[in-house]
């Protein structure tokens, strides 16, 4: 089994959350991995040695400088507006049913559809402790720091 039912994620309330609630027949495609799923689509994709953003190192890409090319302040349009900030989605030229994993850290990912995550982005948002977001077959990516900015770049 890949994921736990939507009902068993610790924290579904970020998606339920009376201010910005997700529409019920939307939580099909929010997909919290397992443990062990999570944790090898992070190994597989993320880092083999560092569980979480904080402990990246030198032998982990997310840690490289030259793979963040710009970097964008979400947290204004997180708190004014409802759309990701136009320099954000430019950065990621994908089709709608695009899937992608928003990581938390090693044993916290989420599979989603990339419609999914622009709809519902600020609900992802509620943690902020660099979540990456990383597109199952495409280089992009973004990490979000706790300052309100998110790094852009492609993952080698």
């Amino acid at each position: 089994m890949n994921y736990i039912p939507f009902e068993e994620y610790k924290r579904k309330w970020i998606f339920t959350h009376q201010s910005m609630p997700v529409a019920e027949e939307d939580y099909a495609e929010i997909k919290p991995m397992t443990e062990a799923r999570g944790a090898q689509l992070w190994r597989d994709f993320v880092s083999t040695e560092s569980p979480t953003p904080d402990h990246f190192g030198k032998g982990d890409w997310a840690a490289t400088q030259s793979v963040w090319e710009s970097s964008v302040n979400w947290q204004a349009p997180w708190e004014d507006e409802a759309e990701l900030p136009e320099e954000f989605l430019a950065h990621f030229p994908w089709e709608d049913n695009v899937v992608v994993y928003f990581c938390y850290e090693k044993n916290n990912v989420i599979e989603t559809r990339w419609s999914v995550f622009k709809k519902y982005w600020k609900n992802f948002l509620f943690y902020d402790d660099k979540p990456l977001l990383i597109g199952r077959k495409n280089k992009q990516v973004a990490m979000f720091e706790q300052n309100g900015i998110v790094k852009l770049g492609n993952r080698p």
